[in-house]
């Protein structure tokens, strides 16, 4: 604020005169950067797959998880969410160097092709952040080679409004538990239907065996009510008012 740099704390400090040493907490900065720099590359990665029309309107990343808004009109279908995931993975394992440009013109960056977001406004001397083909206008911490992301992994795809789209995911070691949690469900799963294969196939027979044990059961009801009608016709017949 004001081209200065401004930390927020929940309690002020007795004496404001004294001399304060900030620590980073290096883990959780170190996940930041991952959350962070794969929004970018999520973002071309979005754009490759579904038209040059998707635009960032907006994210959120933290320590857990990364958030991502953009400009799309319809759902992503399954294919088109592997597709994504897909094509950021291989940017992770390409190990791309970070390329940082600092107080740069923005003439000159806009000729390297940095993309200005959702309307915001710049001033003369911008910086640019750019992964390989990835090229953006930001002022977030970012990681120095996109292998340390390790994983990413899309965890949900959602409506926001009207033309806007949301993507959750995961990166490193959340992804990891994420996909841990994943295999242990799956492990459960086979253990109740005593399967070890083909999932999808126990499931439909188990879905099939339960429609005709279904139907067996109305069938029976509708016998078990016959008999009832007939046994109430003839007593009635045996006993007349």
């Amino acid at each position: 604020e004001n081209g200065l740099i401004v930390h927020i704390t929940p309690k002020l400090p007795e004496n404001l005169s004294a001399t304060f040493k900030a620590e980073v907490d290096k883990c959780r900065r170190f996940a930041i950067e991952c959350n962070h720099s794969s929004t970018h590359l999520l973002h071309k990665a979005l754009r490759n797959v579904l038209g040059k029309h998707v635009e960032q309107k907006g994210s959120s990343v933290d320590d857990q998880r990364l958030r991502f808004d953009f400009s799309h009109f319809a759902k992503l279908s399954h294919d088109e969410i592997r597709e994504v995931e897909k094509q950021v993975n291989i940017d992770i394992r390409h190990a791309i160097a970070l390329e940082e440009h600092r107080d740069m013109p923005i003439a000159e960056a806009q000729k390297l092709g940095a993309m200005a977001l959702f309307g915001e406004k710049y001033g003369d001397k911008v910086r640019v952040v750019k992964f390989g083909d990835s090229v953006e206008f930001c002022g977030g911490t970012h990681i120095a080679n996109t292998g340390h992301i390790g994983t990413f992994r899309i965890v949900s795809e959602s409506a926001v409004a009207a033309g806007m789209r949301r993507i959750e995911a995961v990166t490193g070691a959340a992804a990891e538990m994420y996909c841990n949690d994943m295999q242990d469900q799956l492990d459960s799963i086979r253990e109740l239907l005593k399967s070890t294969k083909d999932l999808p196939a126990a499931i439909a027979k188990l879905q099939e065996d339960n429609a005709d044990l279904r139907a067996q059961v109305d069938q029976f009801r509708k016998a078990q009510a016959a008999d009832i009608v007939k046994g109430l016709a003839a007593e009635a017949k045996t006993n007349p008012v």
